[in-house]
C-alpha cells in the first residue's frame, strides 16, 4: 500500500483502527518529497526530517489517550503563514532570511489540532501572482505536466498535493 496515495479521510480512518502510525505517515511523505520535490519544487523549504519524525512520534504517544481529528496528519503550509522559529520569506528576497518571532492563528490551529508541518509551500512573492512564476525561489511545477506551471493560488498548493508530497496545505 502506497500511504501517499490515501485521502485524508483514509488515514485518519487508518490512524483510528490502529491500522498505520503517525511516524509511518510521516516517513512516507519525507520519502516523497525526497522523490519528487527536485521536479516540481513545491516548498520553499522542508521541515528537517528528524524533527517531523521526533512530532509524528509525540502524536501517536498523545493517540494512546485521545486522539483529535486531524492529529498526525501531515500538512504543508504556505510560505506567507508566520510560523514561530521558522523562517517565513513570502516567497520574496527581500524577506529571505526572516524568522517569525510568532505563529499565525491558523499555525497555532494546526499545532494545536497535532498536525504535523511538513515544511513551507512556494508562491509569487508576497502572494501577488498565480503561478508562482515570481517566487523569488523557483518556480513550482505542475506534477502532471513538469513543463508548466500550475495555475490559480490552489494549484500552488494542488502541487504538493497532487505529487503526493504533502495531505492538504494553507491557502
Amino acid at each position: 500500500m502506497d500511504i501517499t496515495e490515501l485521502t485524508v479521510h483514509e488515514l485518519i480512518e487508518k490512524l483510528d483502527k490502529k491500522e498505520l502510525t503517525s511516524e509511518e505517515i510521516a516517513k512516507s511523505y519525507l520519502d516523497r518529497i525526497d522523490e519528487k520535490e527536485k521536479d516540481v519544487q513545491a516548498f520553499v523549504n522542508v521541515t528537517d526530517r528528524e524533527e517531523v519524525l521526533k512530532k509524528a512520534k509525540e502524536a501517536d504517544e498523545k493517540m494512546k489517550d485521545k486522539r483529535s481529528l486531524l492529529q498526525g496528519i501531515p500538512v504543508g503550509i504556505k510560505d506567507n503563514m508566520c510560523t514561530k522559529g521558522v523562517k517565513t520569506t513570502c516567497s520574496s528576497r527581500m524577506l529571505e532570511n526572516f524568522v517569525s518571532p510568532y505563529d499565525a492563528t491558523v499555525v497555532e490551529k494546526i499545532n494545536e489540532s497535532g498536525m504535523i508541518s511538513l515544511g513551507k509551500l512556494n508562491m509569487d512573492e508576497f502572494a501577488m501572482g498565480g503561478s508562482t512564476e515570481y517566487s523569488y525561489f523557483h518556480k513550482t511545477y505542475n506534477p502532471w505536466d513538469l513543463n508548466r506551471v500550475p495555475r490559480r493560488i490552489f494549484w500552488r498548493i494542488c502541487s504538493s498535493c497532487c505529487s503526493k508530497s504533502c495531505t492538504m496545505g494553507t491557502r
